[in-house]
């Protein structure tokens, strides 16, 4: 006696609803990552921007006391007399010579700066996050006077957060940080999205966060 095979049953084809679901499983496995991503990137930087964003809504009564301090120097005959072939009136950097005597003998990086060159002296401005500073050079004499302003770590973060003289390297920092805070924001939004549904609440919450600093601009600034 021999067995009877077994109808052939054929698969069934995926459902409708069950494609959608794989295509939602998969957005949200990537929305998950991509927020992690950028949180992990920009979670220190938010937390700077966020502490600075205050201290400069509150500048003015954050005191902060001017430290200034003061050196000088004297240029060595050969420089000054290297000076001498220096345009009477330029914004050219100082000779490359003076520039490295300048960081040995003034603790001051001046190399590559433009001046303000007069007949009587050379001035470099050191600009700085959180302070100024200069160096002055008396082409008669080779007397040198450099003079550094410093304000307090408040000053020199909110210097970071604007970006104000802080170099290209923070420049460029900013602009990334930049990106990571808006695919931070923009996968979080969409995770809202997904997730709305079983959230009643999750739209009038978004739509007040819109509607709250509008109604403030209109009303109150003027």
């Amino acid at each position: 006696m021999t067995d009877l095979a077994a109808p052939h049953r054929p698969e069934r084809a995926a459902t409708p609803r069950a494609s959608v679901n794989a295509r939602r499983s998969f957005w949200l496995k990537q929305l998950h990552q991509w927020h992690w991503i950028s949180a992990a990137v920009s979670l220190i930087g938010m937390i700077l921007f966020a502490v600075t964003g205050i201290t400069l809504n509150h500048a003015a009564s954050i005191p902060a006391e001017p430290v200034v301090s003061e050196q000088t120097a004297v240029l060595s005959a050969p420089l000054l007399q290297r000076l001498e072939t220096f345009p009477a009136e330029t914004t050219d950097p100082v000779p490359d010579a003076v520039a490295r005597w300048a960081s040995d003998a003034l603790d001051a990086e001046i190399a590559g700066r433009a001046s303000e060159t007069t007949p009587e002296e050379i001035y470099v401005a050191l600009a700085m996050p959180g302070g100024d500073g200069w160096v002055t050079i008396d082409r008669e004499t080779g007397e040198a006077l450099r003079e550094k302003t410093t304000r307090g770590w408040v000053a020199y973060l909110n210097d970071l957060h604007k970006g104000r003289n802080a170099g290209v390297v923070w420049f460029w920092f900013i602009d990334v940080f930049a990106v990571a805070c808006v695919i931070f924001a923009v996968t979080g939004l969409a995770l809202l999205w997904l997730h709305a549904r079983g959230r009643p609440s999750t739209w009038p919450i978004v739509g007040l966060g819109l509607l709250i600093p509008v109604v403030i601009a209109l009303l109150f600034i003027h």
